[in-house]
């Protein structure tokens, strides 16, 4: 069959299974769009790169399956750099076409020429330089292939234009020959069987789990791993959802604004069992004071993460899924042949430290001024925005953030019980996310409620993608945080530069953000009031046929607590002021 390269290249992303990608064209790009027209895949206009790539991401975390984002040469490529290295830091599976220019002009400094293959080297898991327009298919195949299995994350296809222009003949083989790729999945017996002699004779053990448990689709093994040992389990930022948050078991988030449970029961335990987590800095503070009379497995697809942080006494190379697995049929043999994983004394010990987790617990929830207070005047405080938007949110509904103090509130405050609920920027810590990945979660999930819980700093970089959703009937909806501040770089300010407040006041009254959002297409609400809270949540709720915006004017000097204050060991957190005096009895 022959076809431009344009057309073997739109002919390949259908046959892979592509049903939507966001896009913007441009000069290098053009001949690709001409195709689309005829394409059976859905196409979204966005109003700027970063929000393509954004959106793809939200589209990934939400389903599962790669997102992908096409974009012009030059600024068109560069500007979705930030995507690329936020899905490289996040492991989700990202497809990025870029234009480029013709090959012959490759290297002369032509029109929108930047080596977008050089730049990304270091931000993906590999990426193609198209320079025969036979190989298209092939190349689509390998790309798809490679963000999606081993570790995921993102790959970057750069496409000439004279390639797009050429022709050839298309051919499609499902056959992959990648000789340097090998991705593990199963486990080494020998290392389970190690990891279960640590876990039988664990007294104060503590699963950390993080988002390789999502990405593995992990968590019915996950659940039943607990279920059979009853471990409790903290789990990262990246890994909300993966358990439910009202089981008993669970601790909430552990790291630098973690629950005071989830951050102090991995300082005291003797076994962390870390599923899909890399022990960022986030997570182990001060690394010589972490989790100090801890012995580790660590299981991880990544061997590249093997004692990269923290060298483990049982390393496990393998897919999350497969790894429990392994784990939980071992402990069911031992079931079937009355053998005990535990000795009375262990079972003992484990129960004794059940007891104190719960007791920290009870004695260090989250905590803010006002909380329950039906009277409170005064400004809203953002964490009864979060509170009140999770009680009114069904099972189903996905929540989207983008970076600061308000992500910390939603992710503590917010009640999670499934997987792929949570969509949020962890490792590059991007701000500008929540709009456009609220975006692509709401078009890969079209059935399901998205709320984006938002900082005004942030919904200031990126809200124009709300144009996209009105055009496209990608009825999102924005609740806005909004303090006036870059609240999390004043939070520091205010605790570590003695208050001097450089460069973070936006405006109390700059934009108005109901105007805004209504010149955009979209239901524009403002709440002063704190008793107003609920029944605006309320009618953005009854509202389905729209995007909606919610300014909710909060206080500007609330503070995100508990926190470890940065370079500081667990040991050293900070939890709320009205719970100090409890923290001093139990030091």
């Amino acid at each position: 069959m022959e076809l431009t390269g344009a057309q073997s290249l739109i002919k390949s992303l259908e046959q892979v299974g592509v049903e939507v990608l966001f896009g913007l064209p441009g000069g290098a790009i053009l001949p690709v769009y001409d195709p689309l027209i005829e394409s059976s895949m859905r196409h979204i206009l966005v109003r700027h790169e970063q929000g393509a790539g954004h959106a793809a991401e939200g589209y990934a975390q939400v389903t599962g399956r790669p997102g992908v984002a096409m974009v012009t040469s030059g600024p068109g490529a560069t500007n979705i750099v930030t995507p690329l290295a936020d899905a490289f830091m996040d492991s989700v599976p990202l497809v990025v076409i870029s234009g480029q220019v013709a090959t012959s002009a490759i290297g002369t400094d032509a029109f929108q020429e930047v080596d977008f293959t050089g730049i990304t080297q270091g931000v993906t898991k590999h990426n193609w330089l198209v320079t025969d327009p036979d190989e298209i298919p092939r190349i689509i195949r390998e790309a798809f292939y490679v963000a999606t299995t081993g570790r995921p994350g993102p790959v970057v296809v750069d496409f000439p234009k004279d390639v797009a222009n050429a022709k050839t003949d298309w051919s499609w083989s499902d056959e992959i020959d990648l000789p340097g790729y090998h991705p593990p999945a199963k486990p080494d017996m020998a290392a389970v069987r190690k990891a279960l002699e640590l876990i039988s004779q664990a007294e104060r053990p503590v699963v950390y789990v993080g988002g390789g448990v999502i990405k593995a689709n992990a968590a019915a093994e996950l659940a039943e791993f607990i279920n059979m040992t009853d471990f409790p389990l903290v789990t990262t930022l990246m890994a909300r959802g993966a358990f439910p948050d009202a089981d008993p078991r669970h601790l909430g988030m552990p790291g630098m604004h973690g629950s005071y449970a989830a951050v102090t029961a991995i300082q005291k335990s003797d076994l962390l069992i870390s599923f899909g987590a890399r022990f960022d800095d986030r997570v182990t503070g001060k690394l010589s004071a972490f989790a100090p009379k801890a012995k580790v497995i660590h299981v991880d697809i990544d061997p590249a993460e093997i004692g990269k942080v923290r060298r483990p006494d049982v390393p496990v190379v393998a897919d999350c899924a497969l790894a429990i697995r392994a784990m939980t049929d071992e402990m069911k043999k031992m079931s079937a042949s009355k053998k005990s994983l535990f000795d009375a004394k262990t079972k003992k010990a484990q129960l004794a430290w059940r007891e104190q987790l719960a007791e920290w617990k009870a004695l260090f929830p989250f905590a803010y001024d006002g909380k329950g207070d039906a009277s409170h005047s005064g400004p809203i405080k953002p964490q009864q925005v979060v509170e009140e938007l999770s009680a009114a949110a069904d099972e189903d509904t996905i929540l989207v953030t983008g970076v600061g103090q308000h992500q910390m509130w939603a992710s503590q405050l917010w009640s999670f019980s499934k997987p792929r609920s949570w969509v949020s920027s962890g490792g590059l810590g991007t701000m500008g996310f929540a709009v456009p990945a609220a975006m692509g979660a709401k078009v890969g999930q079209p059935s399901k409620t998205v709320w984006a819980v938002d900082g005004d700093g942030c919904f200031q970089m990126t809200a124009q993608e709300l144009i996209t959703c009105s055009q496209e009937q990608i009825p999102v909806k924005i609740a806005i945080l909004n303090n006036a501040y870059l609240g999390m770089v004043r939070q520091w300010q205010q605790m570590f530069y003695e208050e001097r407040y450089s460069e973070v006041y936006l405006s109390a009254d700059l934009p108005d953000y109901v105007k805004w959002a209504e010149s955009m297409g979209c239901v524009g609400f403002r709440v002063d009031d704190p008793g107003e809270v609920s029944s605006v949540i309320e009618k953005a709720n009854s509202i389905h046929d729209k995007p909606v915006v919610v300014d909710f004017r909060t206080d500007s000097m609330e503070k995100v607590f508990p926190m470890v204050p940065a370079g500081a060991s667990n040991d050293d957190i900070l939890v709320h002021p009205s719970l100090r005096e409890r923290l001093a009895k139990e030091a």
